[in-house]
């Protein structure tokens, strides 16, 4: 839509790109300029439709850009007036795509609270500190076995393997699935990048999508219908013996929750180990004062790498009224999307926030959304996993060298391809 077609209430676009690919295919310093001057200037702003897996549908409207620290906390938690029910992307995706993929998190409620009770249970802090001893050991395992290969993709050898073992064994997915099950949930936030479409032998971002849900969908259909059959102390029993309003879950509403915990259960952790590294290869001071105190540091240098990841990038509301925000006008079916890497950012919130600080205290960061009900459920999770990969590893190699990270170009999660890392 052209600035002259848009409604009347509608400011012209900003002169500011958050729409295009190429604006996600730059660094998170890059981003960041566009963002400082948007938090400085004008923290709501009005940008045209995103462009993403189906390029820019004709017609779509556009956006509005909210990017300070307080504003997203605000959108987060009045989920009444920004809701989720209608799509928490960028764009509108096929219906049939969102039913299978997204689960409660594009729900509002009551759906929403009765399906995340389901699942949260597992994910308490009790749950989560049953598990600590396996997490210890399975990232002990994963650290021996770099430093038995040497130099390599760190991705590959370290940061994709914890949360994959650990949202699989919660789920009772055999071992030898497991690999196969992590790609097709890689693939499935990963196609609007041309590298990894041409990878995999197309330029059709939504077949890619099809073809890793598919991948997704059997096996874990598979397993529900097995633990009809045979319960075991897992997750996807407690899901197939689960009742709302007296109700079972269908085989679709399995499937959607099977695939969502795939996706959030791999991508949040594995991202932010990635970007870790990186930040302690270039911050040397603050990797010798961390692996200096461990103990010490280790539960604020935690909170600072996913700040500093801010390994989901978006999130879209859909504004159900009429409202403002910061005076400005929100028309009721508005889209409105939060931009968690700007409210990381945000200097009225955080003294020097390109500075990487493992002593950073009090951390308020967004890194698993900005509050509300849909606060990330596995952030214990995934603040454990991170704390043990990180103690083994810079307990028995505080050397190491990282290179420069390949990028994947999404407007969603802020993920790393690939990463070489060299072991002194």
């Amino acid at each position: 839509m052209t600035t002259t077609e848009q409604a009347p209430d509608k400011p012209d676009h900003d002169p500011l790109d958050l729409s295009s690919l190429d604006f996600w295919s730059r660094s998170s310093a890059e981003r960041e300029e566009s963002f400082a001057q948007l938090r400085a200037e004008r923290p709501i702003s009005w940008h045209p439709a995103a462009e993403g897996v189906m390029g820019v549908p004709e017609g779509e409207d556009g956006f509005w850009a909210v990017v300070r620290h307080e504003d997203i906390a605000h959108v987060s938690k009045n989920p009444k007036i920004f809701c989720s029910g209608q799509g928490v992307q960028f764009q509108d995706a096929p219906p049939e795509l969102l039913e299978a993929s997204q689960s409660f998190l594009a729900m509002d409620s009551p759906r929403h609270t009765q399906l995340r009770k389901l699942v949260g249970s597992a994910f308490t802090p009790k749950q989560i500190a049953k598990l600590e001893d396996t997490i210890a050991q399975r990232a002990g395992a994963i650290v021996d076995e770099l430093l038995e290969h040497g130099d390599g993709d760190f991705v590959q050898l370290v940061c994709r393997r914890l949360p994959m073992a650990m949202i699989y064994d919660m789920m009772g997915l055999p071992e030898e699935q497991q690999d196969s099950l992590a790609e097709a949930a890689d693939l499935l936030v990963s196609a609007n990048d041309p590298e990894v479409r041409a990878a995999h032998g197309t330029d059709d971002p939504l077949e890619l999508m099809g073809r890793a849900l598919m991948q997704l969908l059997g096996p874990g259909l598979e397993a529900a219908d097995e633990r009809r059959r045979h319960p075991r102390d897992d997750l996807m029993t407690n899901l197939v013996q689960a009742e709302v309003d007296g109700q079972s879950l269908t085989d679709e509403e399995i499937g959607a929750f099977f695939v969502l915990l795939s996706v959030a259960g791999n991508d949040t952790t594995r991202n932010t180990i990635a970007h870790a590294a990186v930040a302690l290869t270039e911050f040397r001071d603050q990797r010798t004062a961390l692996a200096g105190d461990l103990d010490g540091l280790l539960p604020t240098a935690i909170e600072e790498m996913v700040r500093w990841a801010s390994p989901v990038l978006t999130f879209r509301r859909t504004a159900t009224q009429d409202t403002e925000l910061r005076g400005q006008r929100i028309a009721e079916g508005d889209k409105v999307v939060m931009f968690y890497e700007s409210g990381n950012r945000d200097t009225d919130v955080f003294a020097d926030p390109l500075r990487f600080d493992v002593g950073r205290d009090p951390n308020p960061h967004q890194g698993f959304g900005g509050g509300g009900p849909h606060f990330c459920m596995g952030n214990m999770l995934a603040r454990t996993q991170l704390s043990q990969i990180w103690r083994r590893l810079l307990t028995v190699a505080p050397d190491f060298e990282v290179g420069e990270p390949s990028r994947l170009t999404s407007n969603f999660v802020n993920a790393v391809k690939s990463l070489p890392i060299r072991l002194r």
